[in-house]
Parts: C-alpha cells; structure tokens; sequence
C-alpha cells in the first residue's frame, strides 16, 4: 500500500474539474503509484498484538538478487516442444532400424553411428565400394517406407 498523504490533492491543482474527474485522477494515480512503488517496494509490517514482524518482498526483483538466491532460470536453447518431437522421432527411427535385417542394420550402424566411409566399409566387409553405396541407398529407401507406415 502506498504511505498515507502520498496523493496529491487533485482538488487544489484542478478547482473547476468535477467530483468524477477528481476520481478517476486519484484512482489512476493510485494505480500508478501501486505499479511504480508497491510492486517494487519490500514491505516490512510489524503486528504489536502478536508481536511479529512480517517481510513481504518486493515482486519486482534484480537479476543479481536471484542468481544470489540461486533461483533457477530457464536456459537459452531447445525448448520443451521441440525436445518432445525430437524424442518421438528418435523412437520411431529406433522401431524402423529394429525392422531391418542384422546386415542392413549393421551396414547403418557404421556409415551413421559410428561414422565409417563408405570406403571403410567395403573394406571391412570385403565387398566393392559401390556395393555399399547402392546398399545404403536401398536401405535408406527401406527406413523412409517404413517411417511413412508409422506416421498417423
């Protein structure tokens, strides 16, 4: 609440104005008196009877007042939607590489999760080049048929 007095006396400053604009003048300052100073204030509220003192923070506060107090801040980069679908994409792309056959499977597991060239490959399995190329190629067919199935 603001300190009594802190109006100022809208009578005095604007003598010929009428009783309903002299209080739509106080309300509106009042209003903004609660948006400048009540909001931002800390208040400290002593009660006699009981004998206590009560702390009402301000609602407005500093960065540096909240790092202080380790209050936890929400982090620049992905959010929360963006990390679901991620998710779902990752499983569906689990379930369709599970469809594959070991050799299909394994063929995957190495040129993408392990990041072998395709060169690598051929060499590992003893097979040409382009033998591989034209594997991936028909196994990347073979994920993207298999995706499309999933999709509602």
């Amino acid at each position: 609440m603001a300190k009594p007095g802190r109006l100022p006396d809208f009578r005095k400053m604007y003598p010929e104005a009428s009783e309903e604009v002299i209080e739509v003048l106080r309300e509106t300052e009042r209003k903004m008196q609660y948006q400048e100073y009540d909001l931002k204030a800390e208040q400290t509220i002593i009660d006699q009877e009981a004998q206590q003192i009560r702390f009402i923070p301000g609602r407005e506060d500093s960065y540096e007042r909240l790092v202080e107090h380790e209050v936890q801040f929400l982090a620049d980069g992905e959010d929360t939607e963006a990390q679901v679908i991620r998710k779902l994409q990752y499983e569906m792309l689990h379930k369709a590489l599970s469809c594959l056959s070991e050799e299909e499977e394994r063929l995957i597991r190495l040129l993408f999760f392990e990041e072998c060239t395709e060169r690598e490959v051929a060499e590992f399995m003893g097979i040409y080049h382009n033998a591989v190329h034209k594997q991936k190629k028909r196994i990347l067919q073979k994920l993207k048929n298999i995706l499309k199935n999933f999709q509602i």
